[in-house]
């Protein structure tokens, strides 16, 4: 499976938001983050970048 982390990076520190993503929708007022068991999460920020070796997704607020 290819879940993926979701960070938010703030100048050098990254706090962790989500793990196992499974889908992320974007919003006018941000991100809308998926996971199999856990209620979908709404984040205001926008997609930064996107590692896909590292199943990383990094957000800036």
């Amino acid at each position: 499976m290819c879940q993926a982390r979701v960070v938010v990076r703030k100048g050098e520190s990254e706090e962790e938001v989500m793990r196992d993503v499974v889908a992320l929708e974007v919003e006018p007022e941000g991100l809308v983050l998926r996971a199999f068991f856990e209620e979908p999460k709404r984040i205001k920020g926008r997609i930064k970048e996107i590692d896909f070796m590292k199943h990383v997704v990094v957000v800036e607020p």
